[in-house]
């Protein structure tokens, strides 16, 4: 017989602690923060709106805490545990409440603090988050089809592809996006915990 689940699963601000980094709520405040480590073309490369100046950043931000406002959205700054230092941003989207689903992106972190464990522990809570505290049964994630390098880390946290979007969407530059979907439900949470704990170790 299949599991009915009734209730509303409740999403709202909360600061998600590591032992590398801390997920803070995003606040208007963490804009000069960002602004420092943010303004490189390089890290806005896949994504359809780029960041290139402060007024820009005020921007996103300012989206961000809307969509919130409007509950679709959950944004986070992504924190240096070491220098509480702001290095990035992640969020989760097109929050479903109803059908307990979210999405996982919206991710960008400084480059000083690429291809460290800053983005695979912002990961790691994320998921947990969203299986274990509100109680998601679905976590989806996507990326630019043409973005190698994103699809192959999406996979390593133990996501499954599922399929592209043709014509999804028009960047800033005018070029037509594919966007790769993946997911992770809550059956496969546990493995995926454990491959992710593992990374987080080695």
């Amino acid at each position: 017989m299949a599991e009915t689940i009734s209730s509303e699963m409740l999403v709202a601000p909360v600061t998600l602690e590591g032992k590398h980094v801390q997920l803070e709520p995003l606040l208007a405040a963490h804009h000069a923060a960002l602004t420092e480590v943010g303004l490189d073309q390089d890290l806005w490369r896949w994504i359809p709106v780029p960041v290139r100046t402060p007024e820009e950043m005020s921007a996103y931000i300012e989206a961000a805490l809307a969509e919130q406002a409007r509950g679709v959205s959950l944004p986070f700054a992504i924190a240096e545990k070491s220098s509480g230092k702001p290095v990035g941003c992640t969020r989760y989207g097109n929050i479903d409440r109803v059908h307990r689903r979210v999405e996982i992106g919206w991710t960008w972190v400084g480059k000083s603090w690429q291809r460290t464990v800053v983005n695979t522990e912002a990961k790691y809570l994320l998921l947990r988050h969203a299986f274990e505290t509100l109680g998601c049964i679905r976590v989806e994630l996507k990326t630019d089809s043409l973005n190698e390098k994103s699809r192959a880390a999406i996979l390593r946290i133990g996501a499954r592809q599922e399929g592209i979007f043709r014509n999804h969407m028009i960047t800033a530059s005018g070029r037509i996006r594919h966007t790769v979907y993946f997911s992770i439900v809550d059956n496969e949470w546990p493995v995926a915990k454990t491959r992710l704990e593992q990374r987080l170790k080695s």
